[in-house]
């Protein structure tokens, strides 16, 4: 045998050998799948927003089956039609899924409040928020470069004219993928069926407030004192409502100076009419 095939036996050999192995590893380190995974997973629509708390769809579709903890009611695009869809190969109670939408808590349009710069940097919120704290007078509120805009699987949030996010409720689906990656934390997801909430995030005190946006909350607790449930409180300069006690009565809304407790979700769809942005007048600054 020459040296030309005593290569190729040394070759064949170890590939033979190589080849067992795999096999018995395969065998022996073989993890099993349930197979009601890809089904449950069938079910959910592949939006992988990451709403329900678990790393996408395969995630939250492996939770539901391994552990019966986890709740079958928690895809907010999918909503009630797959929640039904996943309990029936479960064989699990689906339970109630909330209809739920995402709102911009901040009324800071251009004709409310003003730029303190003229920023040209990298045309993103994340960004612009390093800047400065952005490149609004208000550093709490709606930067306005849309980070939301591009999140959002459903096209439902957009940056309006007036300078400011808002979302259409009849495509959002409360994924809350909008939400997330807000660097000012102004954006929530409500359940659809709230009255009112407090449009604004900003934790300045009054005087403060009123310097910087004229749709701010002022944190003067008028709301709080005449509320009939207590279901409103002035916590950090900020109202915040207490939905297991509002009963949607209006009186906060009414008595409200700087009127920035406005309806609830159902109440705040995407309005083409409101004004167009103004020119900032304020100096440049670059990133």
């Amino acid at each position: 045998m020459g040296v030309i095939g005593t290569a190729v036996v040394v070759v064949t050999v170890i590939g033979v050998i190589c080849a067992v192995m795999l096999s018995v590893a395969s065998k022996v380190m073989a993890v099993e799948v349930d197979e009601r995974i890809p089904k449950v997973r069938e079910c959910l629509p592949g939006a992988n927003c990451g709403g329900c708390g678990f790393p996408g769809c395969d995630g939250y579709a492996a939770a539901m089956v391994e552990d019966e903890s986890t709740p079958l009611n928690l895809c907010a695009p999918g909503g009630a039609a797959v929640a039904s869809k996943v309990a029936s190969v479960l064989g699990r109670e689906a339970g109630e899924v909330v209809k739920s939408y995402a709102r911009v808590n901040c009324l800071g349009s251009c004709d409310k409040t003003s730029k303190k710069m003229d920023y040209r940097g990298i045309e993103t919120c994340a960004a612009a928020k390093l800047m400065f704290g952005g490149n609004g007078s208000c550093t709490f509120g709606c930067i306005g470069l849309g980070d939301c805009t591009r999140a959002c699987p459903s096209d439902a949030i957009h940056i309006m004219p007036n300078g400011i996010a808002r979302v259409d409720i009849n495509s959002c689906t409360g994924c809350s993928a909008c939400a997330k990656v807000c660097p000012n934390h102004v954006i929530s997801v409500l359940p659809a069926a709230i009255k009112v909430q407090v449009s604004c995030s900003s934790k300045d005190k009054g005087a403060a407030v009123r310097k910087k946006c004229q749709a701010g909350c002022l944190g003067c607790g008028m709301c709080e004192r005449k509320c009939p449930q207590g279901a409103i409180h002035v916590e950090n300069n900020l109202a915040v409502i207490d939905y297991s006690k509002c009963v949607g009565c209006g009186t906060c809304q009414s008595v409200c100076p700087a009127k920035c407790i406005v309806d609830g979700p159902e109440g705040g769809p995407v309005r083409p009419e409101e004004p167009a942005k103004e020119a900032s007048s304020a100096p440049a600054a670059t990133a």
